[in-house]
């Protein structure tokens, strides 16, 4: 009885694929130490090799590389198999900055060099791996090392980076979790708001629509989604806010004549909630669905799902009506404009701020105007700041302005 129970307490601390000792006897291991040096090793596209070559090949593969790593293994170190495809060196002893360097590209230099022979069906695989590393005492060193190698990738696979506090990626990253914490809050405390900005329509100079937009109230000051919109990704709150700004605009407008805008992100449209909940509000509020125009985000226009398509044109035959926003930047194009052929589009104020001193800006919007008017889009200009920019852009053909020059976004219409 007393060799079972012994043997479970070490199965609990052993990685059953390569023998190392795995995640819980890290975290046992950094607890008893102290000034440790973290290396976090991550095989680059590792996904690719169980793609291609099945899960058999990637563990026959993965027992190679932790052979292999054990062999690189310094004095005074310990390795660990951390998650799938990370590995994680702890070196127990004082590493100046220059020794850090030279063994993390030792690392990178031995693999990218090596190609591991492997008995299923004598596959001959090369591996690279991307490196993050950190110095100090307790948990907090690991989730530095882990941070670096996230913050390596975003620029360069196999390679490395020593984590470094004042970073800008290390400062996002302390403000994503600020963050995280607030929206959560703000949910619970009914502190997530809904703001509304009036667009003018440039024929009859008159507000016809609104815009909803969300607000955080934090500690009296409001927030805008610019701020908070990443974090709510990572915690997947995304649906949420959504959901809370759709019931709130509803309620709002329900007494009015409007047209109000909702922002959608590709979250919502993933998820497949979005039209059932819509025409619940519809009916519990009874608003033609006419009078709802759906902001389709940047990040939707880059997908290429043909469900997303048939949400978009199911909802399109309930009566709503389709935007794209902040059309001319990042992922979207004519090609996509084409295909989803929206009501309204708007064009990014990135173009219009500057659009009378930018040559490049007036021509972008000349062009993107033209080939809506071809279309039958109705076009919708943000970041109308002054006199001077309203007049451009009506004299543009443009049919509608939006911006602090034609009203601030309010938490109350008029």
């Amino acid at each position: 009885m007393k060799f079972e129970l012994e043997k479970k307490e070490w199965d609990y601390y052993k990685d059953q694929l390569t023998g190392l000792d795995n995640r819980f006897a890290l975290l046992e291991y950094i607890k008893l130490n102290s000034r440790l040096n973290i290396f976090v090793i991550n095989l680059d596209n590792f996904c690719n090799i169980n793609k291609s070559y099945g899960y058999v090949v990637g563990d026959e593969l993965l027992v190679e590389i932790s052979r292999r790593l054990e062999l690189l293994k310094p004095k005074n170190a310990k390795l660990f198999r951390f998650d799938g495809d990370e590995f994680v060196f702890v070196v127990n002893d004082f590493f100046n900055f220059r020794e850090l360097k030279e063994f993390s590209e030792s690392i990178i230099s031995f693999f990218n060099q090596t190609e591991i022979a492997l008995d299923h069906d004598n596959i001959i695989a090369k591996v690279s791996v991307t490196i993050g590393v950190a110095m100090g005492n307790g948990i907090i060193t690991l989730n530095h090392a882990a941070a670096a190698v996230h913050e390596a990738r975003l620029y360069k696979k196999s390679s490395y980076k020593i984590f470094e506090a004042k970073s800008e990626y290390a400062k996002k990253q302390q403000e994503n979790i600020y963050w995280i914490n607030r929206i959560r809050h703000a949910i619970e405390e009914e502190k997530l708001l809904g703001f509304f900005q009036p667009i003018r329509n440039n024929k009859t100079k008159k507000i016809e629509k609104y815009e909803c937009l969300a607000r955080i109230d934090d500690d009296g000051g409001l927030v805008s989604p610019i701020r908070f919109m990443e974090a709510c990704k990572i915690t997947g709150t995304l649906s949420l806010i959504t959901r809370r700004i759709v019931s709130n605009a509803f309620k709002v407008f329900s007494g009015t004549d409007y047209e109000f805008s909702i922002n959608i992100t590709s979250n919502d449209i993933n998820l497949g909630y979005l039209e059932e909940f819509l025409m619940l509000n519809v009916k519990k509020y009874n608003i033609d669905p006419s009078r709802i125009v759906l902001e389709l985000l940047e990040d939707i226009v880059t997908l290429t799902e043909s469900n997303m398509l048939e949400q978009i044109n199911s909802l399109r035959r309930k009566g709503f009506k389709i935007a794209l926003d902040d059309f001319g930047v990042e992922n979207s194009n004519f090609s996509r404009l084409i295909e989803l052929n929206p009501d309204y589009l708007k064009i990014d104020g990135l173009f219009i701020k500057d659009i009378l001193e930018n040559d490049k800006s007036e021509l972008i919007v000349e062009t993107i105007v033209y080939l809506c008017k071809k279309r039958g889009i109705k076009i919708i200009a943000e970041y109308i700041h002054s006199k001077a920019v309203l007049e451009k852009i009506e004299d543009m053909g443009i049919d509608y302005a939006q911006g602090y020059y034609i009203g601030e976004p309010q938490e109350r219409i008029e």
